[in-house]
């Protein structure tokens, strides 16, 4: 038997306890490996301004001693989705005022699944923002919004119906419910054996994948539909793809299709684990297309599309050195640990785990250059409105 084979493979019905981007404030966390996702929703701050010019403002007749409710779903652990909140309570403070309104207050709820660190986002908030005890005690700062976590999975419904006027979401919609049943099941045509994600994969298990991103998208959209006010619209973003075939992964496809594909294989190759083991494994991650995400839109019917298009982000990679072939594996690596680093522990372990990372870190090397020009993600932004 191969070391580590003892490991229990996570099921599907223990993923929304587990996942959770790599928390803390460490090398490999996602507080300190989102600086490309920072950069990729700055360029889309356009975006989400028209969005945020569709919800209603309600005046204080009509709406007397009610916040304004804004939500970040997928808000992870690190600086951005504080920054978001900001920019949408600053853009919606200045609609109030430009219409001769009064600003009502303001409530922020930062959501994410339980495993979330969300001890590392509080510690961020302002006017905390990180700093020492010291500077806490001294700051003069305010927040200029309530602020509370919410725990739970945005296929379900989070909040009282009717209560949120705006809904946020960035870099989440693309993780999954779940692995797809049939692509873990040895008898089924699904079945993905040889790979831990999608890319390059079979006919049938892209099918399977994209079925199972369809069905989740659709039970996100019913929740949200019941959630927000009347008036309230919603800002979407999600790895998306420019390819009409689903396993043709793009930018998610070079990140774990290939080097990180491999490092799998080398762990089965060295006797570590089993090839059973590395099948057991596979990332929940769908970019989708245009026509996937459009398709569950019109048929849920609750939304209209005020903009749906494929937005070019750039590279998940930040960099100071583009001609230093080791800073950039170690950035593949990183990256890669940060977002996916959690499910691998828990399926192979600690140690076994840094030897994977160590090995993709290894292997990216002799294809720095190629991973910083072709590694680009494309995103789905979708601008959408209750019907």
């Amino acid at each position: 038997m191969a070391k580590g084979d003892s490991t229990v493979a996570v099921p599907n019905m223990k993923l929304e306890k587990l996942l959770c981007m790599k928390g803390g404030k460490g090398d490999a966390s996602y507080a300190n490996n989102s600086q490309a996702q920072a950069m990729h929703a700055r360029s889309m701050i356009h975006l989400l301004e028209e969005t945020l010019d569709r919800v209603h403002l309600m005046g204080s007749s009509s709406s007397p001693g009610l916040p304004f409710q804004v939500v970040d779903l997928g808000c992870s652990s690190g600086n951005n989705t504080i920054h978001t909140i900001e920019v949408i309570i600053k853009h919606m403070t200045k609609r109030y005022e430009s219409s001769g309104l009064e600003p009502p207050e303001f409530s922020a709820f930062f959501s994410d699944l339980p495993s979330n660190d969300f001890n590392t986002l509080f510690q961020l908030l302002p006017p905390y923002g990180g700093r020492s005890m010291e500077q806490c005690l001294a700051a003069t700062g305010h927040r200029s919004y309530f602020a509370a976590g919410v725990p739970g999975s945005f296929y379900r419904r989070l909040f009282p119906a009717r209560s949120i006027d705006v809904f946020h979401s960035a870099f989440s919609l693309h993780w999954l419910s779940q692995v797809p049943e049939s692509v873990l099941d040895k008898r089924s045509a699904a079945y993905n054996e040889g790979r831990v994600f999608i890319h390059g994969a079979s006919e049938e298990t892209a099918n399977a994948y994209r079925k199972q991103f369809q069905t989740d998208l659709a039970a996100f959209l019913k929740a949200r539909s019941q959630e927000m006010k009347t008036g309230g619209s919603m800002f979407l973003v999600c790895l998306g793809r420019t390819s009409v075939d689903p396993t043709d992964q793009g930018g998610a496809g070079l990140l774990f299709g290939t080097h990180f594909q491999d490092a799998w294989d080398d762990l089965v190759q060295e006797g570590l684990i089993t090839d059973e083991k590395r099948d057991s494994f596979n990332i929940p991650v769908y970019a989708s297309s245009l026509q996937d995400f459009k398709e569950v839109v019109e048929a849920d019917g609750s939304f209209v599309i005020n903009k749906l298009q494929v937005f070019k982000g750039g590279s998940p990679l930040v960099v100071n050195h583009p001609e230093d072939a080791a800073e950039i594996s170690q950035s593949l690596a990183n990256t890669c640990r940060s977002v996916a680093g959690v499910l691998v522990d828990a399926h192979i372990g600690d140690r076994l785990s840094h030897e994977l990372f160590l090995r993709l870190e290894r292997r990216a090397i002799s294809h720095a250059k190629e991973l910083l020009e072709k590694l680009q993600f494309f995103h789905i932004v979708a601008s959408l409105s209750l019907a």
